[in-house]
């Protein structure tokens, strides 16, 4: 059935980052969970600036939503296990 994905505009995305910049060990710090992805990407500048590290593991996290076609009219059910 296709179904169309949408954004659960319900729920804030949320947006973080970590630097893995190091040689035997990744520095580890981190940006912390933000809702827009300004505060991390300043985050990002200022710890490159305090530190000269450059590398980083950025994540960004939603929530969807699948809606079914319209001439569907709730008649969906779900299947349990491999089809």
């Amino acid at each position: 059935m296709p179904f169309t994905i949408t954004q659960d505009t319900t729920a804030e995305p949320e947006y973080e980052a970590r630097c893995v910049s190091g040689e035997e060990t990744e520095c580890g710090a981190e940006s912390g969970t933000q809702h827009s992805p300004g505060p991390v990407e300043e985050w990002q500048r200022k710890h490159t600036q305090e530190t000269g590290h450059r590398r980083y593991r950025r994540d960004f996290g939603d929530y969807a939503v699948l809606q079914p076609p319209p001439d569907v009219n709730g008649l969906v059910t779900p299947t349990v296990g491999p089809t």
